[in-house]
């Protein structure tokens, strides 16, 4: 065979174990560092490729001095910095401990995580749960009410769900996700769908494993948040798939995407962990009233796991009312959508999108075809202040930067010609 009937080959067995993978919910575990391998007690995790303190911006910054209070190592945000800062805490990216985390994407040894398995190999991925809108730590916000809430969602909200889960034998969030694109979601920014489905599933497990104020509560506070709430169970998900792609001789297709508000990080099959980064873009998108362009934080989190595995902003056709959310157009949803099956390795066997007359979403970001017709991954997301404490201030659009997929591509070639 010639070299591009190798990767023909290596990009196929690639999307035929992404198709495989089965994401079950099996489980919550209360305190991350149980579980998340390489985690102990002075670990913080975070978005994006790896990155240095000095170098974070404003809102990772500020979510790891707000976490080290919550922890119990400082004692207030003054604190929480100066020890951040003094070179006691080991900081790493979410990817490279199989955990994925929204946003700034904190994940703190004593918070809980969700624990999704798929059934097939028994690979498992792991992350937090989602805080709801509002002052949020994941955009760096911080105070009494994140800290209380928090503490609720570690004492309250993560063993009622536990004990659910458990009750349940486990849950798809595969067919969740499925679902959810022909009931309006595209599995990034907007997820109303599949968390109403997931209290569908979840309810009557919860219903029997605990008294009927607690499960209300818990309820109400998924409901109340259903356009965000299923995101952190859509992303580990996202990540079980496109990490059954990993370590494929001549495999050209991207397995992980993230940001950590200062670079965005690509990582490709065949080359192991090394992560290819270009500057983090600014997001183009509708800000809420008294913010702009100049307020944003450049794009964050590592949710765009999401469009690795063919959801997200490759599944916007499906999803006419997020435009709604992030600007453009019902028609220019679609178009996005067009234009990904361009970069893309093939079409998913399980995601369709209704109004394309349930044509599978793109997926496989090849970064071959990336560099030849110079088009990159298109994104939605939320956008963050630069400045810690203030939190969301908008959602929109943007493209992954075109330089590191060339640097890839010539680490690629390097390789194998």
């Amino acid at each position: 065979m010639n070299i591009k009937e190798y990767i023909d080959t290596a990009n196929k067995k690639a999307l035929e174990r992404m198709a495989s993978v089965q994401p079950i919910l099996i489980d919550i575990e209360l305190e991350a560092k149980n579980i998340i391998p390489g985690m102990d007690n002075k670990t913080i995790l975070h978005a994006g490729p790896p990155i240095e303190w000095e170098r974070m911006c404003g809102p990772t910054q500020g979510a790891i001095a707000g976490i080290l209070v919550y922890e119990g190592l400082a004692a207030d945000l003054t604190e929480g910095y100066e020890i951040a800062a003094s070179g006691e805490i080991k900081f790493d990216c979410n990817h490279d401990h199989d955990t994925v985390g929204p946003m700034t994407g904190i994940t703190s040894p004593h918070q809980p995580v969700f624990v999704l398995e798929d059934e097939l190999t028994g690979k498992k991925a792991y992350c937090t749960l989602n805080e709801g809108r509002g002052r949020v730590l994941r955009f760096g916000g911080w105070n009494k009410e994140v800290l209380d809430r928090l503490n609720w969602m570690k004492s309250v909200l993560a063993p009622t769900l536990k004990k659910a889960i458990k009750h349940s034998d486990g849950i798809n969030i595969k067919t969740i996700i499925a679902e959810s694109l022909h009931m309006g979601d595209e599995g990034h920014n907007r997820n109303r769908s599949g968390s109403y489905l997931f209290l569908s599933e979840l309810t009557p497990h919860m219903l029997d494993t605990t008294n009927n104020e607690i499960a209300k509560e818990v309820f109400l506070f998924i409901k109340k948040n259903a356009d965000i709430f299923h995101l952190n169970l859509s992303m580990p998900h996202s990540k079980l798939i496109a990490d059954a792609a990993r370590d494929i001789d001549y495999c050209s297709l991207v397995v992980a995407m993230a940001r950590n508000g200062t670079d965005i990080g690509i990582q490709v099959s065949s080359l192991g962990r090394e992560w290819f980064t270009s500057p983090a873009s600014i997001v183009e998108g509708l800000y809420f009233p008294g913010y702009s362009e100049k307020d944003a934080c450049p794009d964050l989190g590592d949710s765009t796991i999401s469009e690795v595995i063919g959801i997200g902003g490759f599944a916007m056709a499906a999803s006419p009312a997020i435009v709604s959310f992030v600007g453009g157009s019902a028609r220019e949803a679609t178009l996005r959508t067009r234009r990904m099956y361009e970069i893309s390795a093939g079409t998913s066997s399980i995601f369709t999108i209704p109004s394309l007359d349930f044509k599978g979403t793109p997926v496989g970001i090849d970064i071959r075809k990336v560099v030849e017709l110079d088009e990159t991954p298109l994104i939605n997301t939320g956008i963050a202040h630069k400045e810690a404490g203030i939190g969301q201030i908008g959602a929109g659009l943007t493209a992954a930067p075109y330089d590191m997929f060339k640097d890839a591509l010539k680490a690629f070639g390097a390789k194998y010609l």
